[in-house]
């Protein structure tokens, strides 16, 4: 796990979100809230948050990252990590307003 980032558990989300158990695990089984398990816990990055909400542009990114081959974690991964052609991680730019851009670059990992 990337440490530069908080890692959420199910009940942080529920707590920061204001949303209920069965729509947390919902937001996660459809890859809103991308997760990976920690021990027995699953956890999201904070960075995949705005705030107290999902960030709308994380879904997309991800299943396209899926589609190609990539696994969840590979995927959460990847949105962490500085990427050289976008000159930060992707979760970074997609803050920034450069949703196409990434994922152009995810698209031509395929």
């Amino acid at each position: 796990m990337h440490s530069y980032t908080t890692w959420l558990t199910l009940s942080e989300l529920i707590e920061r979100t204001g949303l209920s158990h069965n729509q947390v695990r919902r937001l996660i089984e459809d890859d809103v809230l991308p997760a990976v398990k920690d021990g027995s816990e699953l956890r999201v990055p904070g960075a995949f948050l705005d705030g107290d909400s999902p960030r709308n542009d994380v879904r997309g990114t991800v299943t396209l990252l899926l589609d190609i081959g990539f696994s969840r974690a590979e995927a959460i991964d990847w949105m962490l990590t500085a990427e050289d052609s976008l000159g930060t991680s992707p979760i970074e730019a997609l803050q920034q307003g450069r949703k196409a851009e990434v994922r152009r670059v995810a698209q031509a990992l395929a």
